[in-house]
């Protein structure tokens, strides 16, 4: 079997692969032609279905495991796989399949519980901590990306360490400044991404949920934090709101620490898909 980060040009290769995309399309001659993106835990590849279509089309779906036989090719400086035939593997699970964290997921889920733990706010520390130790939350944590599969931290997993990596970033920032209010812009980080739980769907597509196609990931946190935040004094829990509702929108941050956290979130999110340059 051949990982797709291991594909070479001019080689004919047999994998299971998930499909995580998957499109049926014309040539400028009006033929049919299958144009589909496939996934392992490795990387993605590009790949075609040229020939039997029909037949191959009403193989398998989209987010499906699929046995592949093929030829990699390479195509404006992409590999490419032309299939030459494809099959349903039902005995591979799609979900372990998708793209995955390179990280330890353990390691990130202890420093994950680390950094609630250093809540000093009572409130806060158990809002948070409740959210967090909830499983079917915390699995979409260590199982879904940050961004969908095209954005930043697009792999299973990504969640996590992009709540991490915005968590610490708060964390050490609130630390060198000491006037920001710590415990509420740690917890606007910790909680800032979990409406993407309710907005994704499993790997190895991510499919938006019907509520998150119409409402969105911010949207859907907040309704999640609110519907959990029982107890908590209404100033602070609007603030922590205010916080996670201006993470995408500088212009919409009235306080300094949302300001932190939309400049938190954005780093992280730019360092993990800028390319490295070589100096």
């Amino acid at each position: 079997m051949n990982a797709i980060a291991d594909l070479a040009e001019d080689r004919v290769v047999e994998g299971v692969y998930a499909v995580a995309r998957k499109q049926r399309l014309r040539t400028k001659g009006g033929a049919s032609y299958l144009a589909l993106e496939l996934v392992d835990p490795s990387g993605r590849v590009d790949a075609r279905v040229w020939n039997d279509v029909d037949l191959l089309d009403s193989r398998f779906d989209e987010g499906d495991a699929v046995r592949v036989l093929g030829r990699v090719e390479r195509y404006r400086d992409r590999l490419q796989l032309e299939v030459r035939s494809l099959e349903r593997a039902d005995e591979a699970d799609p979900a372990e399949l998708a793209p995955s964290i390179r990280r330890d997921r353990d390691e990130l889920d202890g420093f994950l519980d680390f950094l609630a733990a250093e809540l000093a706010h009572p409130g806060l520390a158990e809002l948070s901590t409740g959210i967090l130790g909830d499983a079917a939350l915390r699995d979409g944590f260590r199982m879904l990306p940050a961004a969908g599969a095209d954005g930043h931290h697009g792999y299973a997993g990504g969640l996590l360490e992009h709540t991490v990596g915005v968590a610490t970033l708060c964390r050490e920032t609130a630390q060198l400044h000491p006037r920001l209010r710590a415990d509420l812009l740690l917890a606007a980080a910790l909680l800032h991404d979990v409406g993407r739980t309710r907005e994704l769907g499993r790997g190895p597509a991510f499919p938006p949920t019907p509520e998150g196609k119409l409402l969105g990931h911010v949207h859907l946190g907040l309704r999640l934090i609110e519907e959990r935040a029982d107890g908590l004094e209404p100033t602070v829990l609007a603030e922590l709101l205010h916080a996670i509702a201006g993470h995408h929108d500088r212009s919409a941050c009235r306080t300094a620490e949302a300001l932190v956290l939309y400049h938190a979130n954005h780093l992280d999110a730019v360092a993990a898909t800028r390319p490295v340059g070589d100096d």
